[in-house]
C-alpha cells in the first residue's frame, strides 16, 4: 500500500470521525430545542415532581454542561444515558437488543438482494433486448416503482393472511421471511439494473473486444473482466444499502410487528424517550457513515486503476 493510499484512507477516516460529531451535535441540540419535555405525557405530575425527574437525569444543568457531559460518555464509554420512559434500562442496552433482530433480518436481506441482484443484472446484459432481458426490466421496474410498506402489506395480505403459509408476526424464526423479503426486493431490483447498465457499458469497452478477438471464452471474459469491473457502481450503492436494511426498516418492523430497533425507534418517538430518540439516530448515522467509508476503499481493491487524489 503506497503513500498516496495511505493519505486518502486517513482523510476519509478523519472525515468521517467529523461527520459522526457534527451528528451527534445536531442530534443533541435538535432534541433539546423541541418544545414541551421527556415527561410531558406522565400522568397527573406535579411541578416539583418534575424538577426532580430532570435533577436525576441531569436535565437541570446548563445546555453546554448536559452536551460535553453527553460527548465524553458516547466517546470513553459509549454510553447514551438511560431511558426516560423503560426505566431502569440504559439506551445501549435497549439498542443491542434490537440490533440483534435488526441485524440478522437486514444481513439476509441484503446478501439476497447483493447475490440475486448481481446474477439477474449480468444475465439481463449478456441477453440485451431477448425475451428474459426484458421479463427481467418489468419485473424490477415494478419492485423498484412500489414502496416498501406496501410490498410489505401485500405479501402480508396474500400469504400470512390469505394463504396462512408464515406468521403474521416476526417474532419467530418462520415470521422473518416474509419481513426478509420484503427488504430484498427494492435492493435486488435496483443492484439488478446497476449491475445491467454498468455491464453493458463494460462489455463495449476496447479490452473486452481485444479478449474476443485474442480467442477468450465468453464465461471467462464475464466473470475475469466484465463482472468485477461492473461492481464498482453496486458496491457505491451496498455501503449505505446495508447500514439502512441492518438498522431496520421502520415501517416493515412496524408492519410485521419485528421486535427490532426500527420498532424501537418509533416507540421512542411517540414516547417521548429523548435518549433512546438520539441514541438511535446516532446509531444509524454511525452505520452509514462507516459502510461509506469501506465502499470508498473497496474501489481499489475492486479495480486497481483507481487513483486516489
Amino acid at each position: 500500500m503506497n503513500t498516496k493510499t495511505l493519505s486518502y484512507i486517513l482523510k476519509r477516516i478523519l472525515m468521517a470521525i467529523f461527520t459522526i460529531w457534527v451528528v451527534i451535535t445536531l442530534t443533541f441540540f435538535i432534541m433539546h430545542a423541541v418544545p414541551g419535555g421527556p415527561f410531558l405525557g406522565e400522568k397527573a405530575i406535579s411541578e416539583a415532581t418534575q424538577k426532580a425527574l430532570e435533577a436525576k437525569y441531569g436535565l437541570d444543568k446548563p445546555l453546554m454542561e448536559q452536551y460535553w457531559t453527553y460527548l465524553v460518555s458516547i466517546v470513553t464509554k459509549l454510553d447514551f444515558g438511560p431511558s426516560l420512559k423503560q426505566r431502569g434500562r440504559d439506551v445501549i442496552d435497549i439498542i443491542g437488543d434490537g440490533m440483534k433482530t435488526s441485524a440478522k433480518l437486514g444481513l439476509i436481506a441484503a446478501a439476497i438482494a447483493l447475490i440475486v441482484g448481481t446474477v439477474l443484472g449480468s444475465l439481463a446484459a449478456l441477453r440485451r433486448n431477448k425475451v428474459i432481458d426484458k421479463i427481467i426490466m418489468v419485473i424490477t421496474t415494478l419492485f423498484v416503482s412500489m414502496p416498501s410498506f406496501i410490498m410489505g402489506t401485500l405479501l402480508l395480505a396474500l400469504f400470512a393472511v390469505k394463504l396462512r403459509w408464515f406468521p403474521a408476526n416476526g417474532s419467530t424464526a418462520k415470521g422473518l421471511i416474509l419481513p426478509v423479503v420484503t427488504l430484498s426486493l427494492y435492493p435486488m431490483a435496483y443492484i439488478t439494473r446497476l449491475t445491467r447498465s454498468s455491464m453493458l457499458d463494460v462489455l463495449g469497452q476496447d479490452y473486452i473486444r481485444t479478449a474476443k478477438a485474442k480467442g477468450v471464452s465468453g464465461m471467462k471474459i464475464v466473470f475475469r473482466h466484465a463482472l468485477k469491473n461492473s461492481l464498482i457502481p453496486v458496491i457505491t450503492y451496498c455501503g449505505p444499502m446495508i447500514a439502512g436494511i441492518v438498522t431496520g426498516s421502520l415501517v416493515v418492523e412496524q408492519i410485521f410487528a419485528v421486535p427490532g430497533i426500527g420498532r424501537a425507534f418509533v416507540n421512542s418517538i411517540t414516547g417521548r424517550d429523548y435518549p433512546l430518540i438520539m441514541g438511535t439516530t446516532i446509531v444509524l448515522a454511525t452505520l452509514i457513515v462507516v459502510m461509506n467509508l469501506i465502499s470508498d476503499i473497496l474501489y481499489k481493491v475492486v479495480d486497481p486503476r483507481i487513483s486516489f487524489d
